[in-house]
């Protein structure tokens, strides 16, 4: 298929069979050709001046003006050839400084020479890439957030793990890879269906799949009530006989028309149309019979397949409940665009004992609200509200130093530890207790100071 990435497009056909990290060419028509490795000649004595203060950008440094280098691509000169010819027709370029100039030489090169490199993907490369190029899909969830999520969440492989994101599927792709095919993974899911197009660039082998169940929000209140119930499983069997019983029917029906259109066509026949006439009429009703019984055909074949689905979803709905009801999952991750109170509050349920759970949100004050609801409502230990701070450095020869430009929030963090919760005593026994067991003298501080 065609792909347009950073203003180039291209063909994929040529990359099949090759091993990743491969280096392509993008030539003429948009084909890929494997990157000869080829020394660069790259003007070694270049001259280099001592600062930039004295150049100034007038837009008259460069004597190639845009159609020339239309022209140079037209006839099918090659990038580096091109950048090489920017270099010598540069007014400024022998006055730049040495880093200017690799600056320069750098910055033409990603204009002009089309080198594409495949790579696997990962965790690292589509949280990076997600959140420079469409960070709203993912709710602004930076790499290095998401990199503490695994780690506070104790992902590895062979847990129980339940993931509610709407982060187009990231947190459920990073959740999968880090698990490796071990284990199982419950998908809480808004809305009609699980949205996963993050997971499907992972390109994960199917096997990874046979332990991803999904379960509907909706429905997350019912079977905590125990209300919980879909419609009976109809058996395949049985379905296969009703439809059975019903194309014999509709076989039979068409008989009865079959044999109506014939005694019609050969009464009008005999009385009116000669014999060449009749054998038309009676072409043209068979060609009328095919069409229409091709179309029962497929109404019925869409028909099956509608219902084996339907059969196999409720299947499916089933043995992920089972799941839920056992309540021993080692572990909660919920990263959505939904306030995050009443989904940590309902989902704790089904968490075990001992284990962790993380929350992340854009913003601060939904999770203070939640941190607050956590402690009133007990069952959990070491809550903790954070924010990673995050500022890349660019580090070269005699030339590293902080990014002028750095992100400036990626999202808060909740994070603790589900322990059990015993019902039986109430907030206001238990403050009472708290109050008891502090120490007399650190009472009557506290008093002095309200007075």
């Amino acid at each position: 298929r065609k792909i347009i990435f950073e203003k180039q497009w291209f063909y994929l056909d040529n990359a099949i069979g090759h091993t990743y990290g491969t280096t392509f060419e993008v030539t003429s028509g948009g084909n890929l050709q494997p990157k000869q490795e080829v020394e660069e000649t790259t003007t070694e004595t270049k001259e280099a001046g001592t600062d930039n203060r004295n150049i100034v950008d007038d837009g008259k440094s460069q004597k190639l003006t845009h159609d020339d280098i239309k022209a140079l691509k037209d006839k099918g000169i090659k990038g580096q050839e091109i950048v090489q010819q920017l270099i010598e027709n540069s007014t400024t370029f022998r006055d730049k400084t040495e880093f200017a100039q690799d600056k320069y030489i750098k910055k033409k090169k990603k204009k002009y020479e089309a080198v594409i490199t495949i790579v696997k993907p990962s965790t690292r490369i589509l949280s990076t890439m997600y959140y420079a190029r469409e960070p709203g899909k993912i709710n602004h969830l930076r790499y290095d957030t998401l990199a503490q999520m695994l780690t506070l969440g104790n992902i590895r492989a062979g847990n129980k793990m339940i993931v509610m994101e709407t982060c187009a599927g990231l947190v459920l792709g990073a959740v999968m890879e880090r698990m490796g095919g071990y284990g199982s993974i419950i998908q809480m899911y808004p809305g009609g269906g699980p949205v996963r197009a993050a997971t499907s660039c992972f390109g994960f082998p199917k096997l990874f799949f046979n332990n991803l169940h999904e379960f509907p929000l909706s429905k997350v209140d019912s079977l905590l009530s125990g209300t919980f119930s879909t419609e009976t499983l109809p058996s395949e069997p049985e379905d296969n006989a009703l439809l059975e019983e019903e194309s014999n029917g509709l076989t039979d029906e068409k008989q009865t028309s079959l044999q109506e259109a014939e005694e019609e066509s050969a009464t009008e026949a005999a009385m009116e149309i000669s014999q060449t006439e009749e054998q038309e009429t009676m072409d043209i009703n068979a060609e009328d019979v095919q069409i229409k019984e091709n179309k029962e055909k497929e109404n019925k074949e869409n028909v099956r397949e509608k219902q084996r689905k339907q059969w196999e979803r409720r299947k499916k709905l089933i043995e992920t409940a089972a799941l839920l009801r056992e309540k021993n999952a080692d572990g909660l991750i919920v990263a959505s665009k939904f306030h995050p109170t009443p989904l940590l509050l309902s989902l704790l349920e089904f968490v075990a004992p001992s284990r962790p759970f993380v929350v992340y949100c854009q913003y601060k004050e939904p999770l203070l609200e939640c941190y607050t609801k956590l402690r009133e409502r007990g069952g959990v230990i070491n809550l903790k509200l954070s924010e990673t701070w995050l500022r890349n450095y660019q580090v070269l020869p005699d030339r590293s130093h902080p990014k002028l430009t750095m992100s400036g929030g990626g999202g808060y963090l909740l994070s603790g530890t589900t322990v059990v919760l015993d019902k039986g005593k109430s907030d206001s026994s238990s403050l009472e207790a708290l109050k008891m067991e502090e120490p007399s003298s650190k009472r009557c501080k506290v008093q002095d100071l309200h007075c």
